[in-house]
Parts: structure tokens; sequence; C-alpha cells
């Protein structure tokens, strides 16, 4: 039983004159999970958005992590089960499903 605890993702562009940063940074704690998403660019005030899903629909997420885990677990066995589809979050955030 494998559960993902914290995972917290960045991604910088360099653009002139304005550079971007985002980071996304997500906590299970007892309720469900918290996602902060935080947006900067150039030197303004970095921009904030958090929410929270509730263990109910987070009901077999996979994250980026266990997700990788996961592949190579199938492709160590060499198989595939038909139809194989979890909860995951995007890269902003929102809940979608990651099918294989």
């Amino acid at each position: 039983q494998l559960e993902t605890l914290e995972q917290e993702e960045q991604e910088c562009l360099e653009l002139r004159p304005h550079p971007t940063k985002k980071m996304t940074h997500i906590v299970s704690h007892e309720h469900g999970m918290t996602v902060t998403k935080t947006l900067q660019e150039g030197e303004a005030e970095p921009q904030c958005e958090s929410f929270s899903y509730s263990r109910a629909k987070l009901r077999g997420l996979l994250l980026e992590g266990a997700s990788l885990l996961l592949l190579r677990v199938l492709a160590r066995r060499q198989t595939m089960p038909p139809d194989l589809v979890f909860p995951a979050i995007n890269a902003e955030g929102d809940l979608c499903t990651s099918s294989y």
C-alpha cells in the first residue's frame, strides 16, 4: 500500500524580459490533499492559489512518482492489464484521469 505524502514540482522559463517560475506543491493530510500553485512572472509579486480534494475523490490517485513506479513494475512483468485507468492531478492541479 503505497501513498504519496508530498510532491513538489518546479518549472522555470528563462524568457526575457520576464522569466517565469511555476511551482506546484501537493501535501497529503487526514482529510485528503491540498494543492498549492504559485506563479511568478519577472519581478512581480508571486500569485498563489490553493485548493483541496477530499479522500473520496482521490481514491486510487496516481501521482507522478507512483506512476513511474507502476510503469517499471508493468515493464518488469511484461504485461499490461486492459483499461488501466487511475485518477491523477494534471499540471494545472486539476483532477483528471491517467490511462495506460
